[in-house]
């Protein structure tokens, strides 16, 4: 065999030295194992568990029948006179789990993968990816779920009216929401090779998110409620439930099957501005980190 022919490599494995890398190339080449770590994810999830996948169901559920008792009952938040609270808070809750699913899932993408990580080389992004398309397919079974109770209130009058001339933006929130979470967990997983008090924090930060993101009443409600019941703190709180994008993500998904609340095009815009950039920065630091994590993890 020639010396020509020895050094006549099929791959070549080297740092990323640019600032930012897509690398769609080489992530399309290995498909095959994202399919499969997404297979992984969806059967082993509730495995050994007594109900299975009908935990997909449950969670929506209860956490809408909790809502309704708490917020709309005890708190008295009204969501429009045509729109039953159950299924207003069911929309909410629906859009708001898989941007927390994604969220969740790759905020320790690094520690939960280091073993396979230290073991064998393959782009270090198909693990985030996995569970942007694995949180996806659980997004569909509890939007098919929310289609149906939609139909059944629809045929009693309490679902206020479909908005089919917006229904076009109904991809575009989806993805929204998926960029969203795959962008903030990427920096909290590549801050938590260092510092893994953060994962702690993940789950409580969820929460609080969710207070400030519109998930259980209309954004109008709670800016007039908190202007007349806690008016020295409406200056601070206000702008922030105002200018939350993932505010204006849920208010957008719920105004298109009630035609309830706010909808601008320009929150649209300037949500889909920060999506991207918290995407890219997400990118940019989690390719940095892989480059180095093995030694600190």
């Amino acid at each position: 065999m020639s010396t020509k022919d020895t050094n006549q490599w099929l791959y070549t494995i080297s740092p990323r030295n640019k600032v930012i890398d897509l690398n769609l190339k080489e992530i399309w080449s290995y498909r095959d194992l994202l399919f499969l770590f997404v297979k992984r994810d969806v059967i082993t999830l509730y495995k050994q568990t007594v109900l299975g996948p009908l935990w997909y169901l449950i969670q929506p559920l209860i956490t809408s029948v909790i809502f309704t008792i708490i917020f709309n009952g005890i708190a008295d938040i009204k969501v429009g006179e045509d729109v039953e609270p159950f299924l207003f808070n069911l929309a909410g809750v629906t859009i708001w789990n898989y941007f927390s699913e994604c969220l969740k899932g790759t905020s320790d993408a690094f520690k939960k993968n280091q073993n396979i990580f230290s073991k064998v080389y393959f782009p270090r992004v198909i693990m985030p990816l996995t569970t942007v398309v694995s949180s996806l397919l659980k997004f569909g079974i509890q939007f098919l779920i929310f289609i149906g109770f939609y139909i059944f209130y629809a045929s009693r009058g309490q679902a206020g009216s479909l908005n089919v001339e917006a229904l076009w933006l109904l991809p575009i929130l989806i993805l929204l929401m998926g960029l969203l979470g795959l962008g903030l967990g990427m920096i909290i997983s590549s801050m938590t090779t260092k510092y893994r008090d953060l994962t702690f924090l993940v789950g409580f930060g969820v929460q609080l998110l969710m207070y400030v993101s519109a998930v259980m009443y209309p954004i109008e409600v709670a800016v007039e409620k908190i202007t007349n019941n806690f008016p020295e703190s409406a200056n601070i709180i206000n702008p922030i439930i105002e200018n939350n994008p993932l505010a204006g993500v849920v208010e957008t998904f719920r105004y298109l099957f009630f035609s309830e609340g706010t909808f601008s095009i320009e929150k649209i815009l300037i949500t889909m501005g920060v999506t991207i950039v918290i995407a890219l920065l997400g990118l940019i630091v989690f390719n940095r980190t892989e480059k180095t994590f093995i030694d600190t993890v």
